[in-house]
């Protein structure tokens, strides 16, 4: 088994080495994956909690799948509902908004989808999307369309690290910044 390299991060008061992938020839990018690790994820949902703290907002949104437990520990922190939107249509999401993006990780256009049941809770509500990594906008960008579509407005986007363009990604609140990694 190769030894991946890593990048060292220090995020909320945690140190984690992020390991180094390749997404495509002469292009690597740091994974952050938050799943099942409860200390970086109440780390960071307490220090994103504190930079929220003068947003006026009535609801959080998320995509899924790595960003959802950051979501939940936010809206633990804040008292805050959220909503996450899903990659794939299920039949009890009746009538369900839809939009396109295209993933980094993956290269292949993905769909997400605002459940039947979440529309009322979008419309006429200040939004704040959440999510893991903020790269290439694409995601962040699905996200906002489908809170327009909801009749929802999108007032702040927090992420753990924004990665690429650091100028890009400057009304983010974000907790730190990642670079990518040429050959």
């Amino acid at each position: 088994m190769e030894i991946r390299q890593t990048y060292a991060v220090d995020i909320a008061g945690v140190h984690r080495e992020l390991p180094l992938f390749e997404i495509k020839p002469g292009l690597r990018i740091a994974i952050l994956n938050i799943l099942g690790d409860t200390e970086l994820v109440q780390a960071c949902a307490s220090a994103l909690a504190a930079r929220l703290a003068g947003v006026d907002y009535d609801v959080l949104l998320t995509a899924e799948a790595k960003s959802i437990p950051l979501a939940h520990a936010l809206a633990v922190e804040t008292n805050k509902p959220y909503v996450v939107l899903r990659k794939v249509y299920k039949p009890y999401m009746g009538d369900a908004l839809k939009t396109e993006t295209l993933s980094i990780t993956t290269g292949e256009p993905q769909y997400l989808y605002l459940d039947e049941k979440d529309i009322d809770l979008m419309r006429g509500k200040k939004v704040v999307i959440v999510d893991d990594v903020i790269s290439t906008g694409s995601t962040l960008q699905g996200m906002r369309l489908l809170v327009q579509k909801a009749g929802g407005e999108v007032v702040s986007e927090v992420a753990v690290f924004t990665e690429g363009e650091r100028a890009k990604w400057r009304d983010v609140i974000a907790l730190g910044h990642l670079p990518v990694f040429t050959d």
